[in-house]
């Protein structure tokens, strides 16, 4: 298991256990992240499991493919360090992650 940690808009964190293999979008709904809607169901086809990565963690997961840079155009206030957290899948080098889900997704 991995430990990632996911703040909230309101600063509420929310640490959980993840399993190697999965996604990070599986990970939030399962610890209750309420503003991770993932309503394709980690289709790629939504954006509601937007993210922001700190940088020091956005550059150590793999980099975005195509299908997912293009949806992350339709997300409310892209960052650079966006993602969409059904992309992200979880390993051993994710130990203690940050993930942020930021005001838009509220």
């Amino acid at each position: 298991m991995v430990k990632l940690k996911f703040v909230q808009s309101n600063g509420t964190e929310i640490e959980t256990d993840a399993a190697l293999g999965m996604s990070v979008m599986q990970a939030a709904v399962n610890a209750g992240v309420n503003e991770i809607a993932a309503e394709c169901g980690g289709a790629c086809a939504c954006g509601t499991c937007h993210c922001v990565l700190p940088q020091e963690w956005f550059d150590r997961v793999a980099a975005p493919q195509d299908d997912e840079i293009d949806m992350l155009e339709f997300v409310i206030e892209p960052q650079p360090t966006s993602r969409l957290s059904c992309q992200i899948v979880v390993s051993e080098d994710l130990q203690g992650m940050e993930i942020n889900v930021p005001d838009s997704q509220v």
